[in-house]
């Protein structure tokens, strides 16, 4: 069966904090013939490791990776991959993943009023306008 997990699925199986949810997570994508991992569900599971959990954002960097290295995985990798890179350099996983997606979508510049956002955005490459 292909599957796709919530963001509820994913912090469990990263966390390993609930002794019933965790291994059925756990299970339930280890019986799955693929795994389809959305850039909604890596934005949210980024945030809930940073703000519940307290993760730094290597951390955070190294579970994502870790679990989107499973060859039964699928996600669309150039928005994750710019996700990850902003997020490598401190920043937030979802304003490289939104810029990237814009980018995909026909977008020519991300802009943001955050200016820490802009930076780290516009040194992965992509073009920035801070308002």
């Amino acid at each position: 069966m292909n599957v796709t997990p919530d963001t509820s699925v994913l912090v469990r199986l990263l966390v390993e904090d609930d002794p019933v949810q965790s291994p059925a997570a756990r299970r339930a994508l280890g019986q799955a013939a693929l795994i389809a991992i959305t850039v909604l569900a890596l934005c949210e599971v980024a945030w809930v490791l940073r703000s519940a959990y307290g993760v730094p954002p290597p951390e955070i960097a190294q579970a994502l990776r870790t679990l989107l290295a499973a060859g039964d995985v699928r996600a669309d990798r150039a928005i994750v991959d710019a996700g990850l890179a902003v997020l490598d350099a401190g920043g937030d996983f979802s304003d490289g993943a939104i810029a990237a997606a814009g980018l995909a979508l026909g977008g020519e510049q991300f802009v943001t009023f955050d200016r820490r956002a802009a930076d780290l955005v516009e040194r992965i490459g992509l073009r920035v306008s801070l308002l």
